[in-house]
């Protein structure tokens, strides 16, 4: 999840000044090790994503993927972190045509995004 694409999200949700320094704060700036056995790795930059097992978390999450579907709103179902693609057709050679064009969008949107 690119925190970029976070933040501009919130701004065009009208997230703004304080509140939204706020969650660049809270985005930015984050460090992570690994302890095995008592042995600390070096400190490694985050650069993306959300803290695990935050409170803020799956909001932001769900901010980040809202406009996934744009092009496909018949055909997304979303639950938590999952997201579905249903596509019907009784005749097997449109089904994959069609399920090949539904992917296609879909990827542009993962490549955007």
């Amino acid at each position: 999840m690119d925190q970029n694409i976070v933040l501009a999200r919130l701004a065009n949700f009208g997230i703004r000044g304080i509140v939204y320094n706020w969650f660049k704060d809270y985005l930015y700036d984050r460090k992570q090790y690994v302890c095995i056995s008592g042995t600390n790795s070096e400190c490694g930059k985050i650069t993306c994503g959300v803290p695990q097992g935050s409170v803020l978390g799956p909001l932001l999450f769900l901010l980040y993927v809202n406009d996934t579907g744009s092009s496909l709103p018949h055909y997304l179902k979303r639950f938590a972190s999952d997201t579905n693609l249903f596509i019907f057709n009784n005749i097997v050679e449109d089904l994959q045509v069609d399920a090949m064009d539904k992917i296609l969008l879909l990827n542009n949107w993962f490549v955007a995004n």
